[in-house]
């Protein structure tokens, strides 16, 4: 474990400043909301403030605060937070997120997670975080040949558990980090002390279907209206990451429209004023893909395993070759202690009967009132309200 300190060069943020003042931008929209991507009146908002107010080094002071470090793993560099609680009897944790997301996601929650006392909580809900970066991502190495997906990037967060010498730890995904979770416990059950995801990947299942309770209609609703409406990205980055890749690296105005529509378009704005996310937070995340140059190679992990994943959701006759096969349940059982949180802004939202098909040890369900795809970030304390409550069940 090699310590690593963030530090931007000045030149890179005077680059920035200069591709923001070129943009060539194209006309409005001919639709009135969201429907066609960013609106031309939004970006232009946004990036503005990007240009004029928005301050990086702020946000990698925040960074630099949390104890970081690189390591090689299976021949690939791997970054990570280790963040050790004061509190002896703490339990060690490790946090996955997925794409667009990045380490900012957690900058609110590492300190609540591993000093509660700090925070008005109590230290028996303490915990030693681990928030390893997806290979591809943030200040990881950039995978150079294929091979890179969610199973060898499970084993090498066993792997890195097993440098920290921690033998038993939780576990926490969403996003990409909920499929690598849940790899992780299938392949490793004896050392995993409980899995939480927000949510859970699992089928619907076809035996419910002629008794749909109105939030499983509602759910699978919303499944078709984001395979209609919402999924270009996925195909995109699954066939051709080279090809949007060139456009992610070379303009940062069309990497922030390719990221912020899905900050605004998967978060719950309730209570906000217009997004969830202000615009310092989404300029935080989509600044770190522009100075790291992870455009195309965090979009490479769809080209490595969206399939495996979209065969979670596939009817039951799918072929499953995971551990857990044979179980009749698609991706295969998982056997460890789970805990689920169903945010309600959030696709997929699968019912808690659903998930025990999968998840047959489900010792906590979940559903906080507000939130969507990326909880640490838009609703911190009811994000560490659920893995603590999840967490005492098992610990």
């Amino acid at each position: 474990m090699e310590p690593f300190r963030i530090r931007v060069p000045d030149g890179a943020l005077a680059d920035l400043q200069v591709r923001l003042r070129r943009t060539r931008w194209p006309g409005p929209e001919t639709a009135t909301d969201w429907s066609q991507g960013v609106p031309l009146m939004f970006l232009r908002d946004l990036v503005g403030h990007w240009e004029t107010d928005y301050d990086w080094r702020a946000v990698e002071k925040r960074l630099g605060a949390l104890p970081q470090f690189r390591t090689v793993v299976d021949g690939l560099g791997i970054h990570l937070v280790h963040a050790r609680s004061p509190h002896p009897d703490a339990l060690p944790l490790v946090l996955t997120n997925g794409w667009p997301g990045s380490l900012v996601e957690y900058l609110d929650v590492v300190g609540p997670l591993t000093d509660p006392t700090a925070y008005g909580g109590d230290a028996a809900d303490a915990f030693h975080v681990v928030v390893p970066t997806l290979p591809g991502f943030g200040w990881s190495d950039k995978p150079t040949g294929p091979g890179w997906g969610v199973a060898r990037t499970a084993s090498a967060w066993a792997e890195i558990m097993h440098r920290l010498g921690y033998a038993r730890y939780g576990l926490h995904g969403t996003d990409w980090g909920a499929s690598v979770a849940t790899t992780l416990a299938q392949r490793r059950p004896q050392d995993v002390v409980g899995l939480h995801l927000s949510p859970p990947l699992v089928a619907p299942d076809p035996a419910t279907f002629g008794e749909l309770t109105p939030a499983e209609r509602e759910a699978l609703d919303a499944l078709e209206r984001a395979r209609q409406e919402e999924d270009g990205y996925t195909a995109i980055q699954a066939t051709r990451p080279q090809t949007i890749g060139y456009s992610l690296l070379d303009s940062p105005v069309g990497l922030c429209a390719w990221i912020v529509e899905k900050l605004v378009t998967w978060t719950d704005p309730r209570g906000q004023s217009e997004t969830a996310l202000t615009r310092d937070q989404m300029l935080d995340d989509v600044t770190l893909y522009w100075l790291t140059g992870t455009g195309a190679s965090a979009a490479r992990l769809y080209a490595e395993s969206i399939r495996e994943v979209q065969a979670v959701f596939a009817p039951e006759s799918a072929l499953d070759s995971g551990p857990g096969s044979g179980s009749g349940v698609p991706g295969g059982t998982v056997e460890v202690p789970t805990g689920a949180s169903v945010f309600p802004a959030e696709v997929p939202r699968p019912s808690r009967r659903w998930v025990e098909r999968r998840f047959p040890d489900l010792r906590w369900w979940g559903e906080p009132a507000r939130g969507g795809h990326f909880p640490a970030w838009e609703v911190p304390d009811l994000f560490v309200d659920e893995l603590r409550s999840f967490f005492r069940l098992v610990r």
